[in-house]
């Protein structure tokens, strides 16, 4: 069988990779992988290193990534990648059989969308979840209803998929394919770490990450000013390892406060990208999690760890006991803060957690398409 597996950004790689080991190893499978948006970006940390560094061949790679963050460039943005990706699709539709894409983001729905008239077989993970304060709650739902096969994370996203699809036919709950990854990737040390990133995690450490509300994305410059008078509350206590935000609407106004708060706050670290093993490795072993990223809400629990969840990114989305949602305001927040015990490991269930997702995958993807 032959496949196609569209990428287009460090998340969806980190997400993918527990199921790309297994279907390389797999004879039935012939795997070519297509990255595309921030994989490319120098500005983004140019992550298509870190598909070549796990041991991955790359089929096809794509320049897409808008030249800024207005809502006409990322408009502009999907118009072209959905004119790169039809010219693709005429020339590989005839011997592919299937598309597997993940998530939410407009490339996604764009490169998704241009294979439409060509009628190839598109399996989706992660769809029927929701997240009300981005628009990739529409891209998401779009790519969910043009895809055949549907791989979910949780019950209930099982059953919005149903709803969005009209029908319950090739709708499998897996969980969160992401989560593989704790059997399977050997986590760094504090020491390991320190020698990579320049980061002693033996410091109490807040990982960090925030991304624009797409929504609402006039409210971001006050987010900006409440976030301010927190970080510099914050780092009498913590160091604060901020992860930057993706290419989303108004994402430069948020870039700039992380890029100019870490110069001139020694306890303030920003880095474009941790990669998978470094960013499950900060997980591990700092104090709490913070911020509005998917991460916070799927895998934090699965190391225990406490999330401040800041705003209404993903407002609707499923979540574990150990998240405590805060308003972005310096008083709300602090108090969330203090609400939570950073010093005591978190216990309870993953709601996301599937036990080995990617060998499911693999087993309904063998069942559905012979």
């Amino acid at each position: 069988m032959r496949i196609i597996v569209l990428t287009s950004s460090r998340a969806d790689f980190g997400i993918y990779l527990p199921l790309l080991k297994k279907i390389k190893s797999d004879k039935f499978f012939n795997l070519n992988i297509v990255a595309f948006g921030t994989h490319l970006s120098r500005k983004y940390g140019y992550t298509l290193n870190q598909i070549i560094e796990n041991g991955f061949k790359v089929y096809k790679t794509f320049k897409t990534v808008p030249v800024n963050d207005k809502p006409v460039d990322i408009a502009q943005s999907i118009a072209y990648t959905l004119k790169v990706f039809s010219n693709f699709w005429k020339k590989e539709f005839a011997k592919t059989d299937l598309i597997i894409c993940l998530g939410d983001r407009y490339e996604m729905f764009a490169a998704v969308s241009a294979s439409i008239p060509f009628n190839i077989t598109v399996a989706h993970i992660h769809g029927g979840e929701t997240t009300l304060g981005a628009i990739d709650n529409k891209f998401r739902n779009a790519i969910t209803a043009v895809s055949n096969i549907h791989f979910t994370s949780t019950k209930k996203s099982a059953q919005r998929v149903i709803a969005i699809s009209g029908s319950k036919k090739n709708i499998y709950n897996v969980g969160a394919l992401s989560l593989d990854n704790l059997r399977d990737i050997k986590l760094m040390g504090n020491k390991i770490f320190k020698e990579k990133y320049g980061v002693d995690l033996n410091f109490p450490t807040i990982l960090f990450t925030f991304h624009p509300e797409t929504v609402a994305p006039e409210k971001n410059l006050k987010y900006i000013r409440e976030l301010e008078l927190l970080f510099k509350d914050l780092i009498n206590e913590y160091q604060i390892l901020v992860t930057l935000s993706n290419t989303d609407t108004s994402n430069k106004i948020i870039r700039k406060f992380i890029l100019n708060m870490s110069s001139s706050h020694k306890r303030i670290i920003s880095i474009e990208s941790l990669g998978t093993l470094g960013y499950f490795s900060c997980l591990k072993n700092c104090s709490f999690i913070m911020g509005n990223s998917s991460s916070g809400i799927i895998e934090a629990a699965s190391f225990g760890k406490y999330v401040i969840n800041l705003g209404n990114r993903q407002n609707g989305r499923e979540r574990s006991k150990n998240v405590i949602d805060s308003p972005v305001e310096y008083g709300k927040m602090k108090k969330a803060i203090i609400a939570i015990n950073a010093d005591l490991k978190w216990k309870g269930k993953n709601v996301y957690d599937g036990r080995d997702s990617a060998s499911a995958i693999i087993k309904k993807l063998k069942c559905t398409i012979i």
